[in-house]
């Protein structure tokens, strides 16, 4: 058999990814003009332990599961108070549900211990909660707090590469990546919109190149097997 060739990573020139953001920025916002994040929350606790528990899993489990959990549990102190089991038990269907469950318990522990049962707003201070890393800190800044976070899940990790705005598939790295080129004030909504548009038309298996809004300026669109 023949050996795969190994697609090389493409140096970006960060001057024309910047341009081309500028381009394809308001075509999104025109395409997607509802682009917020799916996870249904009604304050920044709702947010923090949601986004939690969307690691490997969607956030239409996750919606479906605090429907009922953001009733039962209505605090950090609830949280605390709640044995571990039952948290696990409750939490469940959103999978790796004990890993899940300390971090939630911990992570509200911190909260009510070290900052005053109110989630930190800052991102120094959110990374030292149990389970959250810069993806979680920055869902949190920008949706809970409207300090702008560039939020680099897989449909943002796999639209970037196609688009051509960086050969990243780190998500930190990524995340600097676009902080570059994007305009800060637009980092939380540039995130939101490409995960709209890569649930929606730039799909991971079969990208719909056809009816994309923003073809002209993607580099794969002809070429999707090598991005």
């Amino acid at each position: 058999m023949p050996k795969k060739t190994a697609v090389k990573k493409t140096k970006i020139d960060k001057a024309e990814a910047a341009k081309k953001v500028r381009k394809i920025f308001p075509i999104l916002k025109k395409t997607y003009p509802k682009a917020k994040i799916a996870l249904k929350h009604a304050n920044p606790l709702e947010l923090l332990i949601s986004t939690i528990l969307s690691a490997q899993c969607t956030d239409v489990r996750v919606n479906m599961v605090t429907k009922d959990l953001f009733k039962k549990y209505t605090s950090a102190k609830d949280w605390i108070k709640a044995d571990i089991k039952q948290i696990e038990s409750d939490i469940k269907s959103t999978g790796f549900y004990h890993n899940k469950a300390v971090n939630i318990k911990g992570a509200c522990i911190k909260i009510t211990e070290q900052f005053g049962d109110k989630i930190p707003g800052t991102m120094q201070e959110l990374l030292t909660l149990p389970g959250v890393g810069r993806k979680t800190a920055n869902v949190v800044l920008g949706n809970a707090f409207g300090i702008p976070g560039v939020v680099c899940d897989t449909h943002v990790i796999r639209l970037s590469r196609r688009l051509g705005l960086s050969p990243n598939t780190d998500a930190v790295k990524l995340e600097f990546d676009l902080a570059e080129i994007v305009p800060k004030k637009n980092w939380t909504l540039f995130s939101d919109l490409l995960v709209f548009h890569g649930r929606n038309i730039c799909k991971a298996r079969k990208p719909d190149c056809e009816n994309c809004p923003i073809a002209k300026y993607c580099p794969a669109a002809n070429k999707p097997a090598l991005w």
